[in-house]
C-alpha cells in the first residue's frame, strides 16, 4: 500500500517512526514533511499536500502526525474524497476503519500512547471496511461534499 505521509514539528519525530515501521511491514511511504523537526511550522502547509494525495488517488492512505491529531483531521477534512479521523485508542483506530472506511488517520503526538502507536498503525493499514449498512453511511458523508 502506498501511504502518505505528514507531520508539524511537533509530530516530526513520529512520524519517522511511522515511516520506519510501515517500511518494515512492505509499505511505500510518500513524506510530505516537515523534513525537519527543530523550527516551528504550519501544520496545513504539509497535511493538505498528505490529504490531496490521498483525495487525488496518488496515495490509498495518509497518516497525519501534530501535537493532538485535531488540526491535521481539520485540513485533511476540507479535501474532496479523504475521510479523516483522530483516534486515540485501539478501538477509535478500528472502528474508523470498519464503519467509517477512514483513509487518513491523524494522530496526536503529545497524546499518543507510545507503547501502542505501532499497533495503531498496524490497525489502520490492515482493518477492512465493513460495508453493507455502513456503505451507505460513508456514501451520505461523501455526498455532503457536493453541497
Amino acid at each position: 500500500m502506498k501511504i502518505a505521509l505528514a507531520s508539524d514539528h511537533r509530530g516530526f519525530e513520529f512520524k519517522n517512526i511511522i515511516a520506519n515501521f510501515l517500511s518494515n511491514m512492505g509499505h511505500e511511504t510518500v513524506d510530505f514533511g516537515t523534513k525537519k523537526g527543530d523550527n516551528s511550522v504550519d501544520y496545513p502547509d504539509y497535511g493538505l499536500q498528505a490529504a490531496k494525495a490521498v483525495g487525488s488517488g496518488e496515495c490509498e492512505r495518509a497518516i497525519l502526525v501534530c501535537g493532538t491529531g485535531i488540526g491535521m483531521s481539520l485540513v485533511a477534512n476540507k479535501v474532496k474524497g479523504v475521510r479523516a479521523t483522530v483516534c486515540h485508542d485501539l478501538y477509535t483506530v478500528e472502528m474508523s476503519r470498519r464503519h467509517n472506511d477512514s483513509n487518513v488517520l491523524c494522530l496526536g503526538a503529545d497524546t499518543v500512547d507510545h507503547n501502542l502507536l505501532e499497533k495503531k498503525i498496524k490497525l489502520f493499514v490492515e482493518t477492512l471496511f465493513e460495508g453493507g449498512r455502513h456503505a451507505r453511511r460513508v456514501g451520505k458523508i461523501m455526498d455532503a461534499e457536493s453541497g
